[in-house]
């Protein structure tokens, strides 16, 4: 039975040390750059008279691989579930039998106006999910990385309208510049009952969806992708913070409540304790039958 955690964070590193103790096997999937790390000073933590981010976040990489704890450095483009979670990173697939997402608070929203709107009228966080209903049509993906090549490479099968909006920003991934390119900032998304225009600084347009991937990934991405419940762009949760999906589990700062390193080692602990007797059941039900 395998337990992948995606974020090394103080959620998911607390949660992998709990389930490695627990004979779990546990391996962390992390893309090296934690909201940790931008923390000059943290003094309001036990056991710790004063401490930087960077500090804190390196010392718990160092508590997993004194565990032996896999540490794989690789950005999670895609989930799916079917008998197992498949996880796409940019370099390869992983099975798994239940999942922690520990990514931190999502800020992949842009400050576009009409953005809020258009969500789920033209304006979709998913290509696998949403892209069969834009066959043939005029498509937008918004992002410049690796995760926006992946987006456009599978909406590619459906149309070959496609063109890359970077809002400003230069293009991350050679693989992009196959698509038409658009680097100005976008001013705003106009339409009626749905999307049908995108208005940059420079030009306007016609567009029937848009598909959002910017920067990597995160909380609020992979909860659209899998179809987990939101409230205010936060992942909802239990008592033992499982989500809406069997098997899938969410803690930190992609859950509602204090943004405190406190709360996030608290949620990761909570987290592995009910993975650790999920994976156990789930081990004995399948003993039973064989």
């Amino acid at each position: 039975m395998k337990l992948f955690i995606i974020g090394a964070g103080p959620a998911g590193i607390s949660a992998a040390l709990y389930a490695k103790r627990a004979n779990i096997d546990t391996t962390i999937l992390y893309k090296d750059s934690a909201t940790l790390n931008t923390h000059h000073l943290i003094d309001n933590y036990y056991g710790f008279l004063s401490n930087n981010g960077s500090q804190l976040y390196e010392i718990g990489l160092s508590q997993a691989r004194a565990l032996e704890i896999p540490l794989i450095s690789e950005e999670v483009i895609d989930i799916k579930v079917f008998d197992k979670i498949i996880i796409t990173t940019n370099k390869n697939d992983y099975e798994a039998d239940a999942l922690i997402i520990a990514t931190g608070s999502s800020r992949n929203i842009p400050p576009i106006r009409n953005f809020k709107n258009f969500e789920g009228k033209g304006i979709s966080y998913c290509a696998a999910c949403d892209g069969f209903f834009y066959r043939n049509k005029n498509l937008a993906v918004l992002g410049n990385s690796i995760y926006a090549a992946h987006e456009a490479e599978y909406l590619k099968n459906l149309t070959d309208k496609i063109t890359i909006f970077t809002n400003g920003k230069e293009i991350e991934v050679e693989s992009l510049k196959q698509f038409n390119i658009v680097e100005a900032k976008i001013k705003s998304f106009e339409g009626d009952d749905r999307i049908n225009k995108i208005v940059t600084d420079k030009d306007e347009y016609d567009c029937e969806g848009v598909f959002v991937a910017l920067g990597s990934a995160g909380a609020l991405e992979f909860s659209k992708k899998l179809g987990l419940d939101t409230l205010n762009n936060k992942i909802v949760v239990d008592k033992n913070m499982k989500t809406n999906i069997e098997g899938i589990y969410a803690c930190g700062d992609c859950t509602e409540g204090l943004a405190q390193v406190s709360k996030a080692v608290y949620e990761g602990a909570v987290a592995a304790t009910d993975v650790i007797k999920y994976l156990n059941a789930k081990k004995r039900s399948l003993n039973e039958k064989k």
